[in-house]
């Protein structure tokens, strides 16, 4: 085993291998970009170098400079992690020729995979079911128009390169094909330099389900069973388990068997992952390798206790796989089940965000709750990558048990900063379509809005319970200064005063006086009085004694900034100030602006065009995303102030209508 490993990468994943080389007794180096001077992974590490400027193509992108890190710090191997250059066969290449080791497949696995046309006529050549298509080099628009005739609608048009969803379209019908090939292609260009495409039928109502696979140098390749990825959104997946609800124990080894043949036909070294399009009727389709570890992986570890990166790492040493693995593919203990939490805003079409994280609150880590991350209270979550907070991971001895288990863990999070997608996992992980293991990849796009944060009246409960909050944090304060005029509960020489409270949640504004002390209270708004008696707050939870009955919530204060969750809701209230009602601005309806800083990479209208609602106004790229601006009105193109290929930053007047 070596003794110094690099780490190609950042984030959670940067900060999952040092873990598994701290219990292995290897030292870990980590790179940074200017924009993750201070990051996590970066203090974790035994040592750290700057290997450039804040974008990923200068910084974890630049293979020479990542090289030049290694050998500086005296380093043997490489872990590239996931994303970035993980997939790059010039990069494992240059590792190899620079004496190093690399944590991966061989260059030419790599290559055989990367392109989805090649992988699939390789992949039929070795008996692995692939779903009918065209994968041909003539891509000329005409010609895959033709094609797309003859495989018949719907049908998927896939970028050949690259993966994560982009450059992904489906099509339903001849006449929207055009267009849909026009985006895929311009986007797969964006993201990977490459615009060639496949098309493939498309299956209704599939399930994603990938089989780990694992391969060593002396020729062994074996599977470590499934995880169920079919909750997406636009592609990305949103929640993965394992074992999936769907395979039967038989479908497990037909798959198991056609992912080990997948790892055979390109003598596979290392982790990877096989996925697969499965249909209703559990006939299956070959959809891709991933030749690196999965963002997922931790699922497979909680099930089969496992370290998938020790197992990595020891293969890249030169190790045989364990032979306990080699005589059978281990037997799934209990169910595994993880979600990713991002800062994105549901509301606003999952806008990714960014900014410094003032409250980062995750569950404690313990047998049955595991926490990946890359940030702490305190960090920021930067522009230019992903933004991943952490990841979810929740363990029990069946399904229902850890489904239970992620919703607890789930209400235990509080975010205070960018917006997160908090409220949309709590949503999912209860809905019917997840409870009863039915979920589809196409569910969550087609009926969104049922997962989505609804504005329905703020229960009394949440109402009383803010306002205690309030009312004890006010105290608190109050007691921390020692000072008898610092008191804020409206004492007197005869009796203490109502105080006058006013909070504001979903849209809603409360005006509230409340009698008392001491979490004993006289709380009234509207028509409703209530009675609180021995209100409590230990910096996390809420116990709310009214009218004889107790509830206890999981609670949080931040000056004006209060947090709820209660039955399994979750209520976010602004302290306003007394007696002032803000009117609320109406959005212009004459201006665009662009929502975030990204680049223009498209610009469809002219001064003097006359456009109607809805109608795309210019494209944007932003955090690995492409977003489209629309027309807010009917009306006329006064002005623009946006050219193809520039950087806007957030907020820029993009096109003003007259």
């Amino acid at each position: 085993m070596f003794n110094t490993l690099l780490i190609a990468n950042r984030g959670e994943i940067a900060c999952r291998i040092i873990r598994s080389c701290r219990q292995l007794g290897v030292a870990s180096v980590a790179v940074y970009s200017d924009a993750d001077a201070g990051a996590l992974h970066v203090r974790m590490a035994d040592q750290a170098l700057r290997i450039g400027g804040p974008s990923p193509a200068e910084s974890y992108l630049r293979i020479e400079a990542i090289i030049d890190a290694a050998q500086t710090t005296g380093a043997q191997a490489v872990h590239p992690g996931y994303g970035f250059l993980s997939e790059n066969p010039q990069f494992a290449e240059a590792v190899s020729a620079a004496d190093l080791m690399f944590v991966g497949p061989h260059p030419d696995s790599m290559r055989k995979m990367a392109s989805k046309a090649a992988a699939k006529n390789l992949m039929a050549e070795h008996g692995v079911p692939v779903v009918p298509g065209y994968s041909g080099a003539q891509q000329d628009a005409a010609h895959l128009a033709h094609e797309a005739q003859q495989i018949g609608f719907p049908l998927m048009v896939k970028a050949v390169f690259g993966g994560g969803g982009k450059g992904m379209r489906i099509v339903t019908d001849a006449a929207g094909f055009a267009e849909a090939l026009a985006a895929a292609q311009r986007e797969a260009s964006n993201a990977f330099g490459n615009s060639e495409m496949i098309l493939e039928r498309y299956i209704e109502h599939p399930r994603h389900i990938e089989m780990q696979i694992f391969g060593d140098q002396q020729g062994h390749a074996i599977h470590l069973n499934e995880r169920e990825c079919s909750a997406q959104r636009r592609y990305q997946k949103v929640l993965e388990e394992s074992p999936s609800p769907f395979v039967t124990p038989q479908l497990r080894a037909q798959m198991g068997a056609a992912a080990v043949a997948a790892a055979r036909a390109v003598n596979y070294v290392g982790a990877g992952t096989v996925e697969f399009i499965v249909a209703a009727d559990a006939s299956f389709y070959f959809m891709e390798m991933n030749t690196r570890l999965q963002v997922e992986h931790p699922v497979t570890e909680m099930t089969l206790g496992l370290d998938l990166v020790e197992l990595q790492l020891r293969i890249a040493a030169g190790e045989s796989l364990p032979a306990t693995l080699l005589e059978a593919t281990p037997t799934p203990a209990g169910h595994a089940i993880e979600v990713r939490l991002y800062a994105e805003d549901p509301e606003q079409g999952f806008l990714p965000g960014c900014g410094h994280l003032s409250r980062l609150q995750l569950p404690q880590s313990s047998d049955h709750v595991r926490v990946d991350s890359g940030v702490e209270q305190g960090d920021t979550v930067s522009i230019h990558y992903d933004p991943m907070i952490a990841k979810l991971i929740v363990w029990d001895v069946d399904r229902e048990r850890a489904r239970v288990g992620m919703r607890e863990a789930l209400a235990e999070c509080s975010i205070r900063g960018p917006k997160s997608n908090i409220t949309f996992l709590e949503q999912l992980i209860s809905h019917p379509v997840v409870v009863e293991g039915r979920i589809d990849t196409g569910y969550l796009d087609r009926a969104l809005d049922e997962f989505l944060p609804n504005h329905q009246a703020v229960p009394e409960s949440a109402i009383v319970a803010a306002t205690c909050l309030a009312l004890l944090d006010d105290a608190a304060a109050a007691a921390a200064k020692s000072l008898p005029w610092a008191r804020t509960d409206a004492w007197r020489l005869d009796g203490r005063a109502a105080r006058h409270l006013h909070l504001s949640c979903r849209q809603q504004d409360f005006e509230i006086d409340a009698c008392g002390h001491d979490g004993h209270y006289a709380i009234h708004w509207g028509e409703q009085t209530l009675q609180v008696d021995g209100a409590h707050f230990d910096g996390s939870s809420l116990l709310l004694p009214v009218a004889g009955h107790s509830l206890r919530l999981h609670a949080w204060i931040d000056g004006t900034d209060i947090e709820l969750h209660h039955a399994g809701q979750r209520y976010r209230f602004t302290r306003l100030p007394n007696y002032i009602f803000e009117a609320g601005q109406s959005e212009s309806t004459d201006e665009v602006h662009a929502p975030m800083p990204g680049r223009i990479v498209m610009v469809k209208v002219q001064p003097g065009d006359r456009v109607q609602e809805g109608d795309t106004l210019l494209m944007m790229e932003a955090m690995k995303m492409e977003l489209t601006l629309r027309a807010p009105r009917d009306g006329v193109i006064d002005h623009i102030d946006a050219t193809t290929g520039e950087f806007v930053e957030a907020d820029t007047l993009l096109v003003r209508l007259s």
